[in-house]
């Protein structure tokens, strides 16, 4: 299995002329996975050797602007450069309670329908991530009115006796999400590669003693 990463922006609270807003994009197996989507990722990726096309899953670490603004420019942009097919997956993206409800009023404002299907799968912070005075529950945001609008998703509560979030597993990885502590909730992600035997050759061992 490969794995490269290509950081498309490393700077803090907003973007310059030349460095980008947080935004980094895991390449596996032809498929990209971005992590964050500050502003101006999108432009980042069309100076790199990168193919938008080929994002997958999307994980946002926290709710702060320079972390996720970009976001909804991007999927309109990937919609504007795709077809629309029946039967393709959707895009996953990952992040804290509030992003599916910031996505959904944003497309539903600027009337922006996207060509692919995207789902939502929010991670339910534990009020020890932040100083409590910042702590805020956006659990119930939209909930009625979005009901059977919104895009699909799954809600991840921390198991009792778990310290991280399961979020995929296949015969290869296992990536989970674990909490930070910031001034808002917040979330780092990992990506575990499985163990995998060796292809030894048994009878040639023997035979070398």
């Amino acid at each position: 299995m490969s794995l490269d990463v290509t950081f498309l922006g490393t700077g803090s609270a907003y973007p310059s002329p030349c460095r980008g807003a947080s935004a980094l994009v895991l390449r596996r197996e032809g498929q990209c996975w971005l992590f964050d989507c500050g502003e101006g990722t999108q432009t980042q990726l069309m100076r790199s050797h990168l193919r938008a096309a080929r994002i997958t899953k999307i994980f946002i670490t926290h709710l702060h602007g320079d972390h996720f603004f970009g976001l909804p420019g991007l999927l309109c942009t990937l919609s504007l450069q795709s077809s629309a097919e029946p039967n393709k997956p959707p895009v996953d993206i990952y992040g804290p309670v509030g992003l599916r409800s910031f996505l959904w009023r944003t497309l539903e404002l600027s009337h922006s329908q996207l060509l692919f299907p995207y789902a939502v799968h929010e991670l339910v912070p534990t009020r020890d991530q932040c100083p409590a005075e910042e702590f805020k529950d956006f659990s119930g945001w939209d909930r009625d009115e979005a009901a059977g609008q919104g895009p699909p998703g799954r809600v991840l509560h921390l198991d009792p006796g778990q310290d991280s979030y399961l979020l995929e597993e296949d015969e290869q990885l296992v990536v989970r999400a674990f909490r930070l502590f910031h001034r808002i909730p917040s979330f780092g992600f990992v990506l575990e590669e499985k163990p995998r035997p060796g292809r030894l050759n048994v009878q040639k061992l023997k035979e070398l003693g």
